[in-house]
């Protein structure tokens, strides 16, 4: 069945329909990762996105539950180049065909996904339009288009209610990690008589306890703590400050999310109360903007944004750069920045965006990217580590 993507200039690329049989308007963006099309399709911050692979085969090793970011699938539609109906992988639940039609997601496939990033990068990000009805009103659709906007897509991501994950508390001898709230590889690795010190050192936050608030958080997020030991209680994007303070946590997480931050008043409101208190603070992209905003820093949209697994960022305390996930459209303002307030931490190496903040005189640091992904495969995972490290001095602290 013939399938069309007409973008609100009124270019329109003709391809195969895919995935549910249903019409729906989106803001098409794209996403430049070789592999990790399960991770996209269930990241919550494409909430209200319709994404394109701009690598040309999609879909070749299927699809694994156990590699979900969350128990869904959120974009609002699929743009491959071509589809890989026969997937050949060991670990594979369904085809990505059956994916998308199980998850209710429409796409498209066979069009020249190269032409379009294209036109993205030129244009910048657009609404766009998937339907497979070849008697469409160009017409009228494109005000249809222009009109579309994301809206406050945090609240329809967001966990309904608080709920805690236990952290592992041991490494067994013989045997894998238990209480990770999901598959782990290193898991694998623990069943040799010999482990590495990089394993041992992931139960560095054992007796920690970390309160995650969720604005479409990832999965893999509460793993890296859990692997490392921590308790995480993960609560809603809406919860008040004060309940989260009254809990005694050792630190705060605040998590991904898709929007407009400046969208997210009332949650703006929130972390600046807890940013006033002395408990160490990381957030993650969304999480990340949010922070800078409740300190009076600004945001603005990008022009095409960053999404994919290969992005590098300059850890500008060492030097060093690393290979990042990213997903976000937005990005903090530093000519807005008061640099009594925070100072930059990261920068991106192709564009010179932020990617990180650290605040002054305050446990709290943020980055725009995703160290709990694994493109490099685990480049930038050690900033969980310093957010441990940070909860320990806070305790210590809190003890003396």
């Amino acid at each position: 069945m013939k399938a069309f993507l007409i973008l609100e200039d009124g270019t329109v690329f003709t391809g195969i329909h895919i995935g549910a049989p249903k019409e729906v308007i989106s803001e098409i963006v794209f996403n430049t990762s070789m592999a990790g099309y399960p991770e996209v399709l269930t990241d919550p911050s494409y909430a209200g996105q319709a994404v394109c692979m701009t690598y040309p085969l999609i879909g070749n090793y299927g699809v694994c539950k156990e590699d979900m970011e969350s128990k869904k699938a959120w974009p609002d539609g699929f743009i491959v180049r071509e589809l890989s109906r026969i997937p050949s992988n060991f670990r594979k639940d369904l085809t990505i065909q059956e994916f998308l039609l199980d998850q209710g997601i429409p796409g498209i496939a066979g069009i020249d996904t190269r032409a379009l990033t294209k036109i993205l990068r030129e244009k910048g990000t657009m609404n766009g339009m998937i339907t497979s009805d070849e008697h469409y009103d160009l017409k009228a659709i494109l005000p249809k288009l222009k009109a579309y906007t994301t809206g406050k897509v945090v609240e329809k991501v967001t966990c309904s209610h608080k709920y805690e994950i236990k952290g592992v508390k041991a490494l067994a001898d013989n045997g894998p990690l238990s209480g990770s709230a999901r598959f782990d590889p290193d898991a694998y690795a623990l069943g040799r008589r010999e482990m590495r010190p990089s394993l041992v050192k992931k139960l560095n936050g054992a007796g920690k306890r970390v309160a995650l608030l969720d604005f479409g958080a990832k999965d893999n997020i509460a793993v890296s703590l859990t692997r490392r030991g921590c308790d995480v209680t993960v609560y809603p994007a809406f919860a008040r400050a004060q309940e989260i303070i009254a809990g005694g946590y050792d630190g705060i997480m605040l998590s991904n999310g898709p929007g407009d931050p400046k969208e997210c008043g009332s949650i703006i409101g929130e972390i600046k109360k807890l940013y006033d208190t002395d408990i160490p603070i990381f957030a993650i992209c969304l999480g990340h903007q949010l922070m800078a905003l409740a300190t009076g820093a600004d945001t603005f949209k990008m022009k095409y944004g960053h999404r994919g697994g290969n992005h590098p960022v300059k850890d500008l305390a060492t030097g060093r750069v690393y290979i990042s996930s990213q997903n976000h459209g937005y990005v903090v303002d530093m000519d807005k920045l008061n640099p009594l307030v925070a100072k930059p931490a990261f920068v991106n190496v192709n564009d010179g965006t932020n990617e990180g903040l650290s605040y002054i005189g305050k446990p709290v640091f943020t980055v725009q990217f995703h160290p709990e992904a694994c493109p490099g495969p685990q480049d930038s995972g050690y900033l969980f580590d310093r957010f441990i490290e940070m909860m320990e001095v806070g305790k210590e602290e809190k003890n003396a």
